[in-house]
């Protein structure tokens, strides 16, 4: 079955827009470490952050950072995602957890064509049984050898399933169902929304991408006010591969509020 992308900020540096200001702060002003924080009021943060961005001053806003909890997705996304590689991320184990009933995203225009929908619903119930009976061939092979080292049939078991499921998950498809805890500094945050708002992104990174820039807008705003695709601030980047609707995406990511 197909879940639903969920998308929660597990954590973020606190006052992330003061934090930015101090460390801005320090490169134009007197300010040492004990008082750098001394005057950052709301109005004086406003007003700093937003002439800092507006100058494209960047390094400062390394210094925040934000993680995220990522699932409903599947192994096709996270194979994209962790290409951004100024981030950390921790995947659910194939290797560790069994891959039992696995869900599976199916692709939208799939799953509005009833053809397509059946033969790609056939194609993992297949997976599922042949992943089903490697591990099973797999499990009888390797819990007789463990069996014969360790005296303890609980161990050899875990260990004889672990094997198992290591080599039977190459069966798994690119739709398998994964879960992900992401984390990136604002900047690298940034370039990621730059790329993966975009339309010619993937359906899927797509939509999480602008799931984690509502998240992020409501605690960091004035950092993230023009984030999103590259177009939406300048001319489309993409050359003669343009989508070709930048008034539609500026119109949607000016709007782009909540719910």
């Amino acid at each position: 079955m197909q879940e639903n992308l969920k998308v929660i900020l597990l954590s973020y540096t606190p006052e992330p827009e003061k934090i930015i200001s101090a460390a801005a702060k320090l490169c134009y002003s007197k300010s040492g470490i004990d008082d750098i924080m001394d005057g950052l009021t709301s109005e004086k943060v406003n007003d700093f952050l937003n002439l800092l961005m507006d100058m494209g001053h960047a390094s400062p806003i390394e210094h925040v950072s934000f993680t995220f909890g990522i699932e409903g997705v599947s192994r096709s996304l996270t194979h994209q995602l962790v290409r951004h590689r100024v981030a950390s991320y921790s995947q659910k184990s194939q290797r560790y957890v069994k891959e039992g009933e696995f869900g599976y995203i199916i692709p939208t225009e799939i799953a509005n064509n009833e053809k397509a929908k059946t033969l790609f619903i056939e194609a993992m119930n297949d997976d599922q049984k042949v992943y089903d009976k490697l591990v099973e061939v797999l499990m009888e092979k390797h819990l007789k050898d463990y069996l014969s080292v360790y005296n303890n049939e609980k161990k050899a078991y875990s260990m004889a399933e672990k094997a198992a499921i290591e080599d039977a998950r190459y069966v798994l498809p690119n739709a398998c169902e994964t879960k992900i805890v992401a984390t990136m500094n604002a900047r690298e945050l940034l370039h990621f929304l730059n790329h993966r708002c975009c339309n010619r992104a993937q359906w899927e990174i797509r939509e999480l991408a602008t799931q984690m820039l509502l998240l992020v807008k409501e605690v960091a705003p004035i950092v993230f006010k023009v984030a999103g695709p590259n177009c939406i601030k300048g001319s489309c980047p993409e050359g003669t591969m343009t989508c070709g609707e930048i008034i539609k995406v500026r119109k949607k990511f000016e709007n782009l509020k909540d719910g």
